[in-house]
């Protein structure tokens, strides 16, 4: 097995250096170099500079908008990308909740989150830890309760990353209790601006903010 680039992976590696040298924010990088804190608008502004050049979501199909790179080329560009100092294209939108809209979301759902997941225009966090479960999702208690076209959500989610900059929340809620803990959950897309919704941070011991408690008391959600 040759385990070394090809002369066209190189060449590609050098159109990624070129790229990122020439359009990442100085400033970004010198925080990211530096070990510094990163703002909301650091993370969404090279995530515009990567959509506008077509490199939004570099392991997205092209019929989602995506490069459609192979996973040698989606490698290059981290490595570049990491070298150069860029921000780490958070992974809620672009790699947890995306590809289950493009696996199970509906023609409308996917033309509506998934350009606005790739340009920025929506920042998502997750919602699947609960006080009490963790690796053990089955035992999760948040529940949603039919009622018309809409679920009411009540429950506790927490280690929620970011969730304080957040749009959208994907959340693992129960639905059913009925037959054994893994069935009966389902996966939802909730509004954070939606009435009912409470985001407490949880500070860490450096001072830093980056984790909360996400509450839900009588939410509706289409």
């Amino acid at each position: 097995m040759d385990l070394n680039f090809t002369p066209e992976e190189e060449s590609f590696r050098t159109e990624i250096r070129a790229f990122v040298d020439a359009n990442l924010p100085r400033e970004i990088a010198a925080k990211v170099l530096g070990g510094k804190h990163l703002e909301k608008d650091d993370f969404v502004a090279w995530q515009k500079i990567l959509h506008t050049k077509g490199w939004g979501a570099t392991a997205w199909p092209k019929a989602f908008g995506g490069t459609g790179w192979n996973p040698v080329q989606q490698n290059i560009f981290d490595e570049e990308c990491a070298a150069a100092g860029a921000p780490m294209q958070l992974p809620f939108g672009l790699k947890m909740v995306a590809p289950v809209i493009m696996a199970f979301g509906n023609p409308s759902q996917q033309q509506h989150f998934l350009p606005r997941i790739v340009d920025g225009t929506d920042w998502w966090c997750q919602g699947y830890s609960e006080p009490g479960s963790g690796s053990d999702l089955a035992s999760l208690k948040t529940r949603a309760e039919r009622e018309g076209d809409h679920y009411i959500v009540n429950g506790q989610k927490t280690w929620n990353t970011l969730a304080q900059h957040a749009d959208w929340i994907f959340c693992l809620v129960r639905t059913s209790t009925e037959g054994r803990q893994q069935e009966g959950i389902s996966f939802l897309l909730i509004d954070m601006k939606s009435e009912g919704i409470t985001v407490r941070p949880i500070i860490m011991l450096d001072g830093g903010h980056a984790l909360n408690e996400v509450w839900f008391e009588d939410v509706r959600v289409p």
